[in-house]
């Protein structure tokens, strides 16, 4: 290999590890407008209510138990008999639960950065069967219970816009603020009328909730049957959590979602018990699922993935342009493959920027056909021929259709990528397989004026 060869592809490959510079500050630059959208919409879910998760209804039994003990005083032989007192709570979980949800989506605009809102309307009904002697067998009449609650866990109450009634066994009940239990954290609670402490006794509830939140919604399946329903005009749902949907449709008009879980599967008394006897409750709130509310167009993380395709891009575009001087006798300088290489950098700056007011596919062809005509314009005059540089320039907008199709095509992004490199390869070897390699640079000579 002859020294002027060996120069020019120390020098483009010395361009393309500089041109790493300006393509990590524009990195930088969309994780920074990332964050800064990212503190928006937090902004204002906080002005509004956060995620949801529903957990419940559960039915909790206060009670004091009082035990009675025989004790003999040492120095006189006397006996008597101590009561003990203490307190605690039964809990119940329902024997049947149903959520039937209707979801409405609206955006919320601050800026240039829009926030998407949801509003629940639900249907929540069910039963609860409790066992015979409130499961305490012999020991029941140690017991004395006070007035039982429904509570209901709502991890952000503001999100609540409608007056709670609870309608259990035909009477009509006001729910109170506060869940009434600590397991539970925030939501709302109704005392109910005393039970029969003998048990067997079933009770009928139903209530309609209007929730609103961001993000996601989700519940915890504390029936021993648990089905929901959930409908939406929102045609780009995720379905989120330790259960997916039994049975799911999705178009443009909207989706329909229907889970089906049992005690059996989501083991739910027994995750109680341990929230009970040790506290540890993070189990009992994240063993649920539902739906987040995802934008299928996210322009930073489109435009994140676009630079990771910068290096491949740049390189390709440098081998093309070699590719022209080498087979056209011609001298290129390395100041004319930096302007070049700038421009390609450019082009995930104008993305950027423009993404952030137009969708992203006309962002992307707009910023792609800037750099191409400057580019295309360009390099005319440095190959000496606007056929030249037509050329060039349709080779280029052919990349930058593939950039466009690897960031459409997650899954099979690593096969397109592999089959580009591997035919722009192909065509390299095609082209130059008679060239003689050791004759380049000595007869180019170089010239900067578009031939008349």
């Amino acid at each position: 290999m002859n020294r002027v060869l060996g120069f020019k592809l120390g020098a483009i490959a010395l361009l393309i590890l500089l041109l790493l510079v300006p393509l990590m500050m524009i990195d930088g630059l969309v994780s920074d407008r990332q964050y800064q959208r990212e503190e928006v919409l937090r902004d204002i879910a906080r002005s509004s209510s956060f995620s949801q998760n529903i957990t419940g209804p559960i039915l909790v039994v206060p009670f004091v138990k009082k035990n009675h003990k025989w004790k003999t005083v040492t120095a006189t032989g006397e006996r008597y008999m101590e009561e003990q007192t203490s307190q605690g709570r039964l809990y119940f979980l329902p024997e049947r639960l149903a959520v039937k949800g209707d979801i409405g989506t609206e955006e919320r605009a601050r800026g240039i950065y829009k926030a998407l809102l949801y509003r629940s309307n639900s249907q929540i009904s069910g039963s609860f069967k409790l066992p015979d002697r409130m499961g305490l067998g012999d020991e029941l009449g140690m017991y004395e219970f006070g007035k039982p609650i429904l509570a209901v866990g709502i991890s952000d109450v503001r999100g609540i816009s409608n007056d709670l009634q609870l309608n259990i066994n035909g009477n009509k009940l006001s729910f109170a603020p506060g869940s009434g239990e600590n397991l539970l954290g925030e939501g709302v609670h109704a005392e109910l009328p005393q039970l029969d402490s003998q048990g067997g006794q079933t009770l009928e509830f139903a209530f309609n909730l209007k929730l609103q939140g961001t993000e996601k919604l989700t519940l915890t399946p504390v029936g021993r049957d648990t089905q929901v329903e959930l409908t939406s005009t929102w045609p780009h749902p995720s379905f989120t959590g330790d259960y997916l949907p039994h049975t799911r449709e999705i178009s443009a008009e909207g989706f329909k979602a229907n889970w089906q879980t049992s005690f059996f599967a989501t083991n739910m008394e027994e995750v109680l018990n341990q929230c009970i006897r040790r506290g540890d409750c993070e189990t009992l709130s994240s063993r649920s699922f539902g739906v987040s509310f995802v934008d299928p167009v996210d322009q930073y993380l489109k435009t994140d993935r676009a630079i990771k395709y910068a290096l491949l891009f740049i390189g390709l575009t440098f081998a093309i342009f070699f590719l022209f001087e080498v087979l056209k006798r011609m001298a290129v300088h390395p100041v004319q493959y930096a302007l070049v290489g700038m421009s390609l950098a450019m082009f995930y700056l104008l993305l950027l920027s423009l993404s952030e007011h137009l969708s992203f596919a006309l962002a992307y062809a707009v910023a792609a056909s800037s750099c191409v005509l400057l580019i295309g314009f360009y390099v005319s005059f440095v190959l000496r021929s606007a056929a030249r540089g037509g050329a060039f320039a349709g080779l280029l907008a052919l990349l930058y259709g593939l950039l466009f199709a690897l960031l459409g095509a997650e899954d099979y992004a690593l096969l397109m990528g592999s089959v580009l490199v591997f035919g722009v390869l192909a065509g390299i070897m095609v082209l130059t397989r008679k060239l003689d390699w050791y004759s380049v640079g000595k007869t180019a000579q170089p010239t900067y004026q578009l031939d008349n």
